[in-house]
């Protein structure tokens, strides 16, 4: 098996019409066992992992997802490449419900989860400056432009802890700091990619204007937004995984370099 890429995301992007799946992994770990069992599905040829980031039935929120086991489980499978499936809010009038976000950065406001996997004795500092992988967000923000979707190729994602959604203060506040996009998910899962040296790609799919709009749309706007959205998703997805080199240039594998003490 030749697995190198792997996805992080909904069970609605798992659509056995895109990906057939041909195995699934019931993985553990020294930090627990990943969110759900890894499926391994057949792409276009190729080997895709799957990962579940909330369960089966959606049934682990955002604050209690296991990354440390999730990005861990997916590394000793071989998997060197990390795409990042999320739904967020937008803090940015231009970036309307349906539009589709490469982020290129992200802020931290999550308060209690565990980002790193060095805990002690060994001491390591990656550098964030850059958090996603350049090879990546690239190549994705092409095939949705190709695609004709509606994408930002970038953008400054804040993490919020969860699992409630923001004060209308702190929507304000999100704006003021500079963030374009707001979700739970994203931290620590791309730093935790880094720290293994593998490539994370963050493919955020804007859902609703967060609460500083001064009319945001309704839960049922929200749910309609997603369906679409997991279309163009799907669509995106199907023309990048063929297309993604096998050949890294991009750093993501090299991060360790001089991180250590």
């Amino acid at each position: 098996m030749n697995l190198k890429i792997a996805i992080i995301g909904g069970t609605g992007i798992a659509d056995p019409r895109l990906f057939k799946t041909v195995d699934e992994i019931d993985a553990d770990t020294p930090y627990g066992k990943p969110s759900d069992k890894i499926k391994i599905a057949e792409f276009q040829g190729m080997d895709v992992a799957f990962l579940s980031r909330h369960g089966s039935g959606h049934t682990i929120p955002p604050h209690m997802v296991n990354s440390r086991a999730n990005i861990r489980a997916l590394k000793d499978m071989g998997v060197e490449r990390v795409i990042g499936l999320a739904a967020v809010g937008s803090l940015r009038k231009e970036m309307k419900p349906g539009d589709i976000v490469i982020p290129d950065q992200f802020i931290d406001m999550t308060k209690q989860r565990k980002g790193t996997f060095y805990d002690g004795p060994k001491v390591v500092h990656i550098s964030a400056a850059d958090p996603f992988c350049s090879q990546l967000t690239s190549l994705a923000a092409k095939k949705a432009r190709d695609l004709k979707i509606p994408v930002h190729d970038k953008g400054t994602y804040i993490c919020v802890e969860g699992p409630r959604f923001s004060t209308r203060a702190e929507s304000n506040l999100w704006r003021i700091m500079g963030a374009d996009i707001v979700g739970m998910t994203l931290v620590p899962e791309a730093q935790l990619a880094r720290e293994l040296e593998m490539c994370y790609l963050s493919i955020s799919s804007v859902t609703d204007y967060d609460v500083w709009a001064e009319k945001p749309v309704s839960a049922k706007d929200v749910i309609e937004t997603m369906k679409k959205n997991t279309v163009k998703v799907q669509n995106i997805l199907k023309e990048l995984i063929p297309a993604i080199p096998a050949a890294r240039k991009c750093g993501c594998g090299e991060a360790l370099r001089d991180a250590g003490l």
